[in-house]
């Protein structure tokens, strides 16, 4: 019978080669967040201008794979869950998307 370091182990290993546990890290992460987060004093009002910067670093977070870090961004700047689609920024902000440039 397999010790309970070993399960422990093999969970972690599992879990890892499924992606799932950075992902579960970074739910922890955010749940601490709101925990920690001082409601007495309140966030500035999100701008048209940080809305939009906001939206432009959650697309490179995910479009790099750093899918993690993009949740964390949204809980703890208040963005929507939902991101705008890529063809709208690249529409609103006139970028010129280079030949490496794809949607994610």
């Amino acid at each position: 019978m397999a010790s309970v370091a070993q399960l422990k182990a093999a969970l972690k290993e599992a879990l890892e080669k499924k992606g799932a546990l950075g992902q579960i890290k970074a739910r922890i992460r955010t749940e601490v967040f709101k925990a920690l987060d001082d409601q007495s004093e309140p966030r500035p009002p999100l701008t048209r201008e940080n809305f939009l910067i906001n939206e432009l670093i959650r697309e490179y977070l995910k479009y790099n794979k750093y899918n993690n870090a993009a949740h964390v961004l949204t809980a703890e700047s208040g963005q929507p869950e939902v991101s705008l689609d890529r063809q709208f920024l690249v529409k609103e902000l006139n970028i010129v998307e280079g030949t490496n440039g794809k949607s994610v």
